[in-house]
């Protein structure tokens, strides 16, 4: 089992992550979307794609844009679409 926590809460956890560049990305039933909130926060990865990101909201802390996720991903990596990773402190644990 992989999990994502911060703050002492479990943001996701699953059996079955991809692991692209070393980030292990969640399939989207995995996470729990209550502690997540839409960020307006975009980038681009060359062979990905455009990325949009989630602030992490836990106790009234946020953490912000520490999530991300390809939802039109460029065919390379179609098999992280809305797959979901974690950074800014977020730590996972195998």
């Amino acid at each position: 089992m992989v999990k994502a926590l911060w703050k002492g809460k479990i943001i996701a956890e699953t059996e079955e992550v991809e692991v692209v560049e070393g980030n292990y990305y969640f399939p989207p039933k995995s996470v729990h979307k209550e502690f997540l909130k839409e960020s307006s926060t975009h980038s681009t990865c060359p062979w990905k794609g455009k990325a949009s990101y989630y602030d992490v909201i836990v106790g009234g802390e946020t953490n912000k844009d520490a999530v991300w996720y390809y939802p039109e991903p460029k065919p390379a990596a179609k098999n992280i679409k809305d797959y979901i990773a974690f950074w800014k402190g977020i730590e996972i644990k195998k």
